[in-house]
């Protein structure tokens, strides 16, 4: 869905007094937007053809810290800049925030203005335009699951993160009853994030106590990275508004269900869904099968993608509906890749692997890269699996550590080529830093179990 702000209708807002500012971002390597706010009428003079940001914001890690070790970033080469080009096509206003608007910018090379390799829009656009050379446009939807607290952020902080208090006591899950009392947060999110142009079509309590989950109308694949790292902002500022608080962490506590981000995807050929093929088992046509059978084949080397923290592997555990299995199935929820709308002119592949801590570009660039490989060597993916997933022991299992996932990448001929060199060393500086620096940490877990038994 286009962004619902032309250039002609800021300029009218702006002098009309409606709208004082505009917030430039893009898209850093966690997943979170980063940019600067500015006063409507110069963004209207010039900002709205470039501006510049520093290129760490796309080499530090989660606390911002300027990380050793990567060969775009550093030091060594001075921190320069970066040109952030607004994609005018997302321009749109913010609701939730008097008098704003947000547009969303694409990272370029100070010197030639070429796309930065490793920024994740980049990233997914070099996938995106590839599947368009073979004839494809690319139609994906993210499912967002998070938890609600009653807590506010500085509350949560200051004190150090204890358990935090869930708006539901209890799994409510789909019950109405248990979710009315978060309504009066979950409507504002639906509501606001509509507004700004984002079709949320509807949310819903999730299977812990807490949980919900928030869904965006299916739309081109570019177009749903952008929704996904702005209903995570809405969400989060929303919330904070009322005075509570939001995780889109894979998994918050050890004896909780964890948040998943499903991702849901298909390839278009002139305005049909190429996946269906009415006369072929399932509705499922030999482009869906190769292209699912490329994601089951490189299924290992993407898994960063899909989960790029230590706490991401947290949620791989079995019977609380996140998969451990890289295998694929008919309408089965325990398997890592789940046919959708089977025999209908909507069947898709439906990856459960990726956590709500996933990067949208990154991921969707990933499972897209895995998918037209498989199309493009025609690959097989057997047939489907049933039963019981978690119990298939011979089954292949996901990476068990961000340290696994991290190798699997790094190793990987397909990335190398999909992504490119560059692109691959660089992220998988960040996977083996995120490993560093939890080794060096002692855990509260560490200290409880130790201090006195040791």
């Amino acid at each position: 869905m286009p962004a619902n702000l032309s250039f002609a209708a800021l300029k009218t807002a702006v002098k009309a007094g409606e709208i004082d500012t505009v917030i430039a971002c893009i898209c850093d390597m966690q997943g979170r937007l980063q940019g600067k706010r500015f006063h409507a009428q110069h963004f209207i003079d010039s900002a709205h053809e470039e501006t510049h940001c520093c290129n760490y914001l796309l080499a530090t890690d989660m606390e911002m810290v300027t990380v050793p070790g990567y060969d775009a970033s550093s030091w060594t080469r001075g921190y320069g800049d970066y040109v952030m080009k607004p994609d005018m096509a997302t321009l749109r206003t913010i609701p939730w925030v008097p008098g704003t608007a947000l547009v969303m910018c694409d990272v370029l090379d100070h010197h030639t203005h070429e796309p930065v390799p490793h920024a994740p829009r980049s990233v997914l656009m070099r996938q995106i335009a590839r599947a368009r050379a073979m004839g494809f446009d690319v139609m994906m939807a993210t499912e967002l699951e998070f938890f609600l607290f009653e807590e506010s952020f500085p509350e949560l902080f200051d004190a150090g993160y204890p358990t935090p208090t869930p708006m539901a006591r209890y799994n409510v899950d789909y019950a109405l009853f248990g979710t009315a009392r978060d309504e009066p947060i979950m409507r504002d999110i639906r509501n606001q994030l509509y507004a700004a142009g984002i079709p949320i079509e509807c949310s819903k309590g999730e299977a812990e106590a807490g949980q919900e989950e928030v869904n965006a109308k299916y739309s081109d694949a570019l177009d749903t990275a952008d929704m996904h790292v702005l209903i995570k902002q809405g969400v989060k500022e929303i919330a904070q508004q009322h005075g509570a608080s939001v995780t889109f962490m894979a998994k918050y506590d050890h004896t909780k269900a964890g948040s998943s981000s499903h991702v849901h995807q298909s390839l278009w050929k002139d305005g049909a869904n190429a996946f269906h093929d009415p006369a072929a088992p399932h509705g499922m046509s030999e482009v869906m099968r190769h292209f699912l059978a490329g994601q089951l084949a490189f299924s290992r080397e993407i898994t960063y993608f899909l989960a790029p923290y230590i706490n991401s592997y947290k949620r791989f555990c079995e019977g609380m509906f996140a998969p451990t299995r890289a295998v694929w199935s008919l309408d089965n929820r325990t398997a890592g890749y789940r046919i959708c709308g089977e025999g209908t002119k909507s069947v898709r592949v439906e990856c459960r692997i990726g956590g709500a801590d996933l990067n949208p570009y990154l991921a969707c660039a990933a499972l897209l890269a895995a998918g037209l490989e498989g199309i493009e060597q025609m690959l097989d993916p057997g047939d489907p699996v049933s039963g019981d997933l978690y119990q298939a022991a011979t089954a292949p299992h996901v990476p068990r550590s961000l340290g696994e996932a991290g190798e699997a990448m790094r190793d990987s001929e397909f990335l190398e080529r999909a992504f490119g060199a560059d692109v691959v060393a660089h992220y998988y500086r960040a996977a083996r830093w995120e490993v560093e620096e939890h080794l060096r940490v002692v855990t509260d877990w560490e200290r409880m179990r130790g201090f006195e038994r040791a």
